[in-house]
């Protein structure tokens, strides 16, 4: 029997969010990451001059170089071919190529599990960020530009959000309300995850695409997210608050893998503070740098 092929992409991007901060945050992701010894490791190359403006490309900050580093991972993808992708973002827009390519394989087969306090579903009418726009582009809402089009458009029915924060809902997020894709409150995936087996079983789904934005996460469970910034309010933050615990989503990959094969896992918006504070301070430190 064919074994299975893996490959591991590392996608620093940061342009999708306009912040930094989510390269570092990539990198040592992929190297908290449980080791695949069987797997390919492939880094994108991202552009890094965070002092220069970004261009507004149809509607989209950072256009011109998200849609370059977009059609390298796609080149990638169509080289290795593999059978299952796991991201290490970076913002949220990293799951978009992979997983359109993923549609592409296994076709109505394929259904996505948008494990995130946000729904990630607006277009550029509505915002110039294209990691808020990322699951709209899978569901070929946003096909005018070649930055948000998508090949293989998944349908509403084979996504569902879980984790999502309903009542925080902005009027960016309305399409998942009129596409009528199914929901999972945090509450309800704390209680059980039948209904969301179910789903799985009702749409006939074998393949999931799972991504994984970690600000699903409560600040108070896991502190490498934005809301956790050190001197900050998670009361205050001003878009919705993540209330599920690793513990939970443990869970849910547990259940759902036993009514499908998990097949792409997309993990973003990884923003270890310690990490980055630490590293800055050690930055002004004389030793860390040779003399001249």
């Amino acid at each position: 029997m064919k074994k299975n092929t893996t490959l591991r992409l590392i996608i620093p991007e940061w342009h999708g969010g306009v912040n930094p901060n989510y390269v570092f945050g990539s990198h040592l992701l992929a190297h908290i990451a449980p080791p695949g010894d069987a797997d390919e490791t492939v880094e994108i190359s991202v552009d890094t001059e965070f002092h220069t403006a970004l261009a507004a490309v149809d509607g989209i900050d950072g256009g011109d170089l998200l849609l370059r580093q977009m059609q390298e991972t796609a080149r990638i993808l169509a080289d290795r071919k593999p059978e299952k992708v796991i991201v290490f973002g970076g913002d949220c827009s990293v799951s978009q190529v992979p997983f359109d390519y993923l549609s592409g394989i296994y076709g109505a087969e394929l259904g996505i599990l948008w494990l995130d306090a946000h729904p990630d579903v607006a277009g550029p009418a509505d915002s110039s960020h294209l990691h808020e726009m990322v699951l709209a582009n899978l569901l070929g809402q946003n096909g005018a530009s070649p930055i948000t089009r998508t090949a293989h458009p998944v349908p509403p029915a084979k996504v569902a959000l879980a984790g999502l924060i309903e009542e925080r809902l902005r009027p960016m997020d309305g399409a998942c309300k009129a596409l009528n894709i199914t929901i999972f409150s945090p509450e309800e995936l704390q209680k059980g995850r039948d209904r969301l087996c179910a789903w799985i079983r009702a749409q006939k789904i074998k393949k999931l695409a799972v991504h994984w934005d970690l600000d699903v996460l409560s600040p108070e469970d896991f502190r490498s997210i934005y809301p956790a910034e050190p001197y900050t309010k998670a009361s205050e933050f001003p878009a919705a608050v993540g209330r599920l615990t690793l513990r939970d989503v443990g869970r849910i990959f547990s259940d759902i893998s036993a009514d499908a094969e998990i097949v792409g896992l997309s993990i973003t918006e990884h923003l270890p503070w310690d990490a980055f504070n630490l590293r800055r301070t050690l930055s002004s430190v004389p030793i860390f740098h040779a003399e001249t």
